[in-house]
């Protein structure tokens, strides 16, 4: 599975620890974007981390992290939070938001 789940105990080590950026779709347990994002994950493998926060089980790390609404998608680099997205955008407008968010990193 290309898509992460994270919760409280592998938050740290899968996300805050990444070499890599990593996506963060923080959401409910619902699938409004995540046939997206598990295509994203196939075709960003080894740029991109892609990792699934379920808020309703984890709602320590989403207040924490800023999540207010759902979908909140946040991209950390360096065990920080590059860039925040609400709401659910195309597929297409994603692939232009990880692409913005990580360029320093290099193109993808």
């Amino acid at each position: 599975m290309l898509v992460t789940e994270v919760v409280g105990e592998n938050f740290q080590s899968e996300v805050l620890e990444s070499e890599k950026p990593v996506m963060v779709d923080g959401a409910a347990p619902c699938k409004i974007i995540a046939r997206a994002l598990n295509e994203m994950a196939v075709e960003l493998e080894g740029k991109v981390k892609f990792a699934k926060l379920n808020v309703d089980e984890n709602p320590e790390l989403a207040a924490q992290f800023g999540v207010e609404s759902i979908p909140t998608l946040a991209i950390f680099k360096h065990g920080e939070v590059a860039d925040r997205l609400t709401g659910a955008r195309p597929k297409t407008a994603l692939l232009n938001w990880i692409s913005n968010a990580v360029q320093p990193l290099g193109t993808l």
